[in-house]
């Protein structure tokens, strides 16, 4: 029985007062506000989208020319933008979707 009105002891407290009272930053656990306009967010994701794929490609040229670059690193390099270029085909895939679903929409 003591566990429970520890526990909602707990609940009722302020969340704030709470992890400042466990030692934690309440500013850390605050959520972030959008960080620009929606143009800028794809403009910067495919900015690091095209960022792995020349990292990518640079250490696999590295690797065919010397064999000091070892290959699980290429090996992450190249699947790592393989997934980001999947998730950017993913998001454009979606987007075209929602374009064509407001075209058609009736007003």
């Amino acid at each position: 029985m003591n566990e429970i009105n520890a526990i909602s002891a707990v609940g009722a407290e302020d969340t704030a007062s709470l992890i400042t009272r466990l030692g934690g930053d309440t500013a850390a656990m605050a959520p972030s506000p959008a960080h620009g306009d929606f143009a800028s967010i794809l403009s910067n994701g495919l900015e690091n989208l095209d960022a792995k794929l020349a990292h990518a490609d640079d250490l696999a040229r590295q690797f065919a020319l010397d064999d000091q670059v070892p290959v699980h690193q290429v090996t992450y390099a190249l699947e790592e933008a393989r997934l980001s270029l999947e998730l950017a085909m993913q998001v454009r895939q979606r987007l075209v979707e929602s374009y064509r679903e407001i075209m058609n929409m009736q007003l």
